[in-house]
């Protein structure tokens, strides 16, 4: 596996890496991943994934407020974020940020006043967002379609959506995510979209410690399995699997501001 893969979008703070981060860590690039890419879904795990950015050269920060703790915020979160950002350059993206209604732990007019908000930070911090979207797509899309102007190009996060859906996406600019439910057995429509998104238009992740894929199912998720989603999306394409990997990490690094 060539040393040319990046996982853009791990929850490396959460609790379930508190007993092996550093070793997981450490073994990083032996297993194909030059970089992760860690998202904040809170302010305290924000300062975390900036904390372990600054720790980690193979780290970069994403921070903002998760849909599910939408309502749950204090009222200046958006100058804690802004000062987070502007005062560590290790912070390349708005995220995770998003709409959810499957399990709307936040109301729903919360939710959607929070992440334009923080679509208008972007902007005026020049970062692109990570966006997470369950069961949400008719506002999320109309949403962007309002919001995107002025947006540095962005990241719709573990698509699972329609060929329709990724289209509308892609026409506003935005890659598509895929993530392990890409590599599951019977994941037919979402392989269909993966074989229809081009290289191009997409990026991977593992979304860790959630959703391993295909053969880890089952275990704790991890950046290095990132390395799955790849293999079944160029076998799905039909694509040389170093060729495929070239491709993404150079989008990767394009939607980062990475050189």
């Amino acid at each position: 596996m060539p040393l040319n893969l990046f996982d853009m979008h791990a929850h490396l703070t959460d609790e379930r890496f508190d007993v092996d981060r550093a070793f997981i860590l450490n073994d990083l690039q032996k297993e194909g991943v030059n970089y992760v890419l860690n998202m904040g879904t809170d302010i305290e795990d924000s300062k975390a994934s900036v904390r372990l950015a600054n720790e980690r050269s193979s780290v970069f920060a994403a921070i903002g407020i998760h849909p599910h703790v939408a309502s749950e915020i204090p009222e200046n979160y958006l100058d804690k974020l802004s000062e987070l950002a502007k005062s560590n350059d290790r912070v390349r993206a708005i995220g995770e940020i998003g709409l959810d209604y499957h399990y709307e732990l936040s109301p729903s007019e919360t939710q959607r006043k929070v992440f334009i908000e923080q679509i208008q930070l972007a902007k005026d911090l020049s970062l692109p967002i990570s966006i997470h979207s369950r069961d949400a797509t008719q506002d999320m899309t109309d949403i962007l379609k309002e919001h995107s102007k002025g947006l540095k190009r962005s990241i719709i996060h573990c698509f699972s959506g329609s060929k329709e859906t990724a289209k509308i996406y892609m026409d506003l600019g935005y890659y598509i995510s895929f993530a392990g439910p890409v590599t599951f057995k019977t994941a037919y429509n979402l392989q269909d979209v993966a074989k229809y998104v081009p290289v191009e238009n997409m990026l991977i992740e593992t979304d860790c410690p959630y959703l391993a894929p295909t053969p880890m199912r089952g275990n704790r998720n991890e950046p290095k399995y990132v390395g799955y989603i790849a293999d079944t999306i160029c076998n799905l394409k039909g694509m040389v699997f170093e060729d495929f990997c070239d491709i993404v990490y150079k989008n990767s690094f394009d939607v980062l501001g990475l050189k």
